[in-house]
């Protein structure tokens, strides 16, 4: 499992909650993201910032060149 997704491991240890925020894409055209850790028991925060992102900048429609 750890191959695949090496780095939410520690935070469900933890108790974090996480978030996957797209943000772009890369020179390449491969899309990029970051990961958004909150406090212990933040759910609802995490998913505030994770709202107030998408709606500063849209993503849902946004697509990588296809080659």
């Amino acid at each position: 499992m750890l191959r695949w997704v090496p780095f939410n491991a520690i935070w469900n240890h933890l108790g974090n909650p996480v978030a996957a925020v797209p943000a772009g894409f890369g020179a390449d055209g491969l899309p990029l993201s970051v990961q958004l850790v909150g406090r212990p028991q933040a759910d609802a925060t995490l998913f505030s910032l994770s709202h107030q992102l998408e709606a500063a900048r849209p993503w849902a429609d946004a697509r990588p060149p296809v080659s």
